[in-house]
């Protein structure tokens, strides 16, 4: 009985010790350590480590997918919810953080864009330019790809003629 008594008082003394976050035992990332042999917490990352799906994500980057429908329909609404605040619906650059004395992005009908490579609007959604900033944590490699599709088809609508349409003649009165 004396046995018991003294296991279950043994048990519970550490209950009433008082802990919280502030008494806990942590390692600090940077502070010395006597566990590995370089003396630091922090390690560097074994050699050949990739993150988890980087191997997908670099090759949807650097293949454009087919040019369809449903790719520019994607792009049109990728496009109206990331970039038409800046760059306005049409691509002119007169979007409404523009009206609210933001600086303008440049026109996507300016002939240096016009010319410009289908790559460079992809890496600029990527990398951000002046003071766009990054899309690549929002925007996944094939929107991106969407996206730039329907740039290219505003470009083009603003510069087309009705003979690049044909059917359009049949509607017109």
């Amino acid at each position: 009985m004396k046995r018991t008594l003294l296991l279950l008082v043994l048990l519970g003394l550490p209950g009433c010790v008082e802990q919280s976050m502030e008494q806990q035992k942590r390692l600090d990332a940077y502070a010395p350590s006597k566990l590995w042999a370089n003396g630091s917490e922090a390690q560097p990352l074994p050699v050949g480590v990739i993150a988890q799906g980087a191997l997908e994500r670099s090759k949807a980057a650097s293949e454009p997918p087919a040019l369809t429908q449903l790719l520019l329909q994607s792009g049109r609404e990728r496009y109206e919810i990331f970039c038409s605040p800046c760059h306005g619906l049409s691509g002119n650059g007169d979007g409404i953080i523009v009206q609210r004395g933001f600086p303008a992005p440049p026109s996507y009908h300016l002939d240096r864009l016009r010319n410009a490579a289908a790559q460079h609007f992809f890496d600029v959604i990527t990398d951000g330019y002046g003071i766009m900033y990054s899309y690549a944590a929002r925007v996944p490699p094939r929107d991106r790809w969407a996206i730039v599709a329907y740039i290219r088809a505003l470009q083009q609508s603003r510069h087309a003629k009705l003979a690049d349409v044909p059917q359009a003649r049949e509607k017109l009165p």
